[in-house]
């Protein structure tokens, strides 16, 4: 598909670095030796790492403006429109699915959330948001989601366990994850609760909500470019302090996606993106960013193939030295601790494997093609 000169070049550059930086934390030579700004938080509080996910959900909120906005005005076309959102929808959940059943297709065991799955069903609903509702209606649902959340994990009783509490295996949005998906088909890691369960995809979808109406400013007719960036970076710095204000009683917390880590989260999202709009959009320093781009316009061919050469390659086997063992540890023995420290091995192999898709990525965008998921 031929790329689109209407697109905002400043939204493909922060989505190309986000699905990157998602890449690389995924990705790491050995899962034993990871710097920790790259791991995500033990629970409570925020690394790095943990700022990618809701970045990217985010960037999908103020997108699905940039796509609908002038659609949306049809009032004939809203059913179309929302048919095809739930179609894309359907499809990121599915092709989620399919990493998770891969290379085994035990569907008695697979875990049926997971990224693709949440990004597939927070743009489904937020879209249908967007295409029925006014910007007010917008911040009114979103408002009314982060209170409902925190009210359900913070004042309601856990069945089988009594006072509402945030610890891991106990908490509201665990008991959920249990009764809804059950053991078998959560996050192998836990076996108890799932880190995109289901309950906190609800703040996650006002995490959507948080992009599009920043979208809705950028889109702005009525606006200059400067008062844009202003609103833009004003409102993103008063949500990152209600955020940590708010993380004071309702601890920031990825895994449970709390209502302060949407603010928190969405206030520094939404700062970096008017950084980025005013430099790549309004300055036209452009040529930096085109390699974040060759990521961002093909963001989720990119993050989908990363997982499955990542799979593949734990399932290749190579006999060394009298031992076998598979592709992925004996690429990464064979190239780089056999000279490098552990940590750094571990990064290089991370960073090499993020770089790697550029052979593919960089060719496809000086071509400007696209491949709409």
């Amino acid at each position: 598909m031929a790329h689109s000169n209407n697109r905002l070049l400043s939204l493909d550059a922060f989505r190309g670095l986000t699905v990157a930086a998602m890449i690389l934390v995924n990705n790491p030579g050995s899962w034993a030796k990871i710097y920790p700004p790259l791991k995500h938080a033990e629970w409570h509080g925020c690394t790095p790492t943990d700022l990618v996910f809701p970045f990217f959900l985010f960037i999908v909120g103020v997108a699905i403006v940039f796509a609908l906005q002038s659609k949306k005005a049809d009032l004939g076309s809203h059913s179309q429109l929302l048919g095809k959102a739930a179609k894309r929808g359907c499809i990121l959940f599915l092709l989620g699915l399919f990493l998770a059943l891969f290379p085994k297709f035990d569907f008695e065991n697979v875990r049926i959330m997971g990224v693709l799955q949440r990004i597939g069903i927070v743009y489904f609903i937020c879209a249908a948001i967007f295409i029925k509702t006014k910007p007010k209606t917008q911040l009114i649902i979103m408002t009314s989601i982060l209170i409902l959340y925190w009210i359900l994990m913070t004042f309601v009783p856990v069945p089988g366990f009594g006072a509402p509490n945030l610890d891991k295996e106990t908490n509201l949005a665990a008991w959920t994850d249990r009764l809804i998906l059950t053991e078998n088909h959560t996050w192998k890691s836990s076996k108890t609760w799932d880190p995109e369960g289901v309950l906190s995809t609800l703040p996650a979808v006002a995490t959507g909500l948080f992009g599009i109406l920043m979208g809705g400013i950028l889109k702005s007719k009525e606006k200059l470019a400067a008062e844009k960036t202003a609103w833009l970076f004003s409102l993103g710095l008063v949500a990152w302090i209600l955020g940590m204000a708010w993380g004071l009683f309702f601890p920031i917390n990825k895994a449970l996606w709390t209502s302060s880590y949407v603010l928190y989260c969405g206030g520094l999202a939404s700062m970096i993106l008017a950084l980025f709009y005013w430099i790549i959009d309004v300055q036209g320093h452009k040529k930096w960013c085109k390699i974040f781009v060759a990521y961002g316009v093909n963001a989720i061919t990119v993050f989908f193939l990363s997982a499955m050469i990542a799979k593949t390659m734990g399932m290749i086997k190579v006999n060394t030295n009298g031992e076998e063992v598979n592709l992925h540890t004996w690429l990464y023995n064979s190239f780089f601790t056999s000279w490098l420290s552990a940590d750094i091995a571990s990064l290089a192999w991370a960073i090499t494997f993020v770089l790697f898709f550029l052979l593919l990525l960089w060719p496809m965008y000086k071509k400007n093609i696209i491949i709409k998921v």
